[in-house]
């Protein structure tokens, strides 16, 4: 058990930076199986990997882009 939530920041940054250090040389086309890979498998385990990896997209995405995404996603839970 964590005892402080500077303990379990901690965990949190570190699972982002194991996550990020994984696919840091990983093709556009390996990013894509990724990602696929863990749609199709549908496992909850996978989803804080496709969180940052979200969180990565946009972060580094300007603000047509993050439109862009913003109206899928909106079109997205509506079905």
């Amino acid at each position: 058990m964590y005892n402080t939530a500077n303990e379990v920041r901690q965990m949190d940054l570190n699972l982002r930076k194991a996550i990020m250090h994984n696919v840091a040389n990983n093709s556009k086309e390996q990013l894509e199986n990724t990602i696929e890979d863990a749609i199709q498998r549908g496992e909850e385990k996978y989803l804080p990997g496709l969180g940052v990896l979200f969180e990565a997209i946009w972060t580094h995405a300007n603000e047509q882009q993050k439109d862009m995404m913003l109206t899928t996603l909106e079109q997205a839970v509506k079905q």
